[in-house]
């Protein structure tokens, strides 16, 4: 009996383990990965927050926390670049710009700016800075401001957002990237320029072969 008890432990022990580690937030970025962002403001904007474009890149990145990098543009020219950290255990996710990769409709991530879990509502294929990505997204009022943000599930970006925030509003959109490569025809940048590549020296080695027999049968 007391065998039986002490192997009914030991599994329960095994499934809270892996329980605890399959809730942990997964980060989807990794130093280097940027993203470039059009900005367009529109109401009552305060100045620091006039902005016609932005990049994000992340400078390093240790467990379930990291830095990233924030340069922006303002509609008068100038440029500023501000260091921003994260940190998924802590719910620290700075407006929701960077997440949880991974994370589906149903499912939650932890703001404790606001103290809440933020639902994710929803998911669908789109397409992004030139590639097809799978993306979520939620519209929320959490916290009294209303938020309709979309992200990038493998990563966590946020690649569309239109932030109501009282008297203006600030809409951004994603416009490159090096996480992936845009795409020609469904294909891969990459990948569709060697087929074309392949496919001209193909056809110019049936060129000149060609050529060659009509010589032959001249002579």
């Amino acid at each position: 009996m007391w065998k039986a008890v002490a192997a009914l432990m030991i599994v329960a022990f095994i499934f809270v383990s892996i329980t605890a580690v399959e809730a942990q937030p997964s980060v989807g970025v990794k130093t280097g990965d940027w993203v470039e962002y059009s900005v367009k403001t529109t109401g009552a904007v305060p100045a620091a927050q006039d902005l016609t474009w932005a990049r994000i890149e992340i400078v390093d990145v240790e467990g379930e926390a990291f830095h990233a990098n924030f340069t922006v543009r303002y509609v008068n020219g100038t440029v500023s670049t501000a260091t921003r950290f994260f940190n998924f255990s802590a719910g620290n996710v700075q407006a929701w710009i960077i997440i949880p990769a991974n994370l589906g409709p149903g499912q939650t991530f932890y703001d404790s700016s606001i103290n809440s879990n933020v639902p994710i509502q929803g998911q669908i294929e789109k397409t992004v800075a030139g590639a097809t990505r799978t993306v979520t997204w939620t519209n929320s009022t959490l916290g009294g401001v209303q938020r309709n943000k979309q992200w990038d599930k493998a990563t966590g970006f946020y690649i569309q957002s239109a932030d109501n925030l009282g008297t203006y509003t600030v809409h951004a959109q994603a416009i490159a990237t090096n996480i992936w490569n845009p795409q020609i025809l469904g294909l891969n940048q990459n990948v569709f320029y060697l087929i074309i590549t392949v496919i001209a020296v193909v056809i110019a080695v049936i060129a000149a072969l060609a050529v060659i027999s009509r010589k032959k049968k001249t002579k």
